[in-house]
């Protein structure tokens, strides 16, 4: 899939699953290349409406970006951003459609194993499991497809 394209070379991803993500929650998550493999990080908050059912008008007043982890296990961390913060870890299979590696859920402060399969160019399937047994997936959506600007051209070399 990787290819060259004119001037914009930076624009087209090199691995179909970089780019940025909605969640079910709405949230943007966006998938880059790291030194371990492919990284997540959450780019956009967006509080699902069980979250400002749950806590109302105390979690509605305060700005999503100053969201902070206080979930997580490590007292250290509590006090990290919500935002920018890395919550997937994910390396290369043999297929390249499929990527594996850890889950961090900042709902509940842990790390699950996980996996990430891409089903289109548009939509990823996020799978996370406890001992391998106790699993849930959700499909997420890209946010807008990277095409190349008018006028270029994208071969394959």
């Amino acid at each position: 899939m990787a290819g060259t394209l004119g001037s914009a070379a930076s624009a087209v991803p090199l691995s179909i699953v970089e780019g940025v993500w909605l969640t079910n929650d709405e949230t943007e998550l966006t998938i880059a290349a790291c030194p371990t493999g492919f990284c997540g990080y959450i780019t956009k908050i967006v509080v699902p409406e069980r979250l400002n059912a749950q806590y109302g008008a105390e979690l509605t007043s305060i700005d999503p970006a100053s969201y902070t982890d206080v979930n997580n296990k490590d007292p250290n961390l509590k006090s990290r951003p919500i935002q920018g913060l890395q919550i997937l870890t994910l390396r290369p299979t043999d297929n390249p459609y499929y990527y594996e590696g850890e889950i961090y859920n900042p709902e509940d402060g842990n790390v699950y194993a996980g996996s990430v399969e891409v089903l289109r160019d548009d939509a990823i399937k996020l799978k996370g499991c406890v001992l391998y047994v106790l699993c849930q997936e959700q499909e997420w959506a890209r946010v807008g497809l990277l095409a190349p600007p008018a006028g270029t051209t994208v071969s394959a070399d």
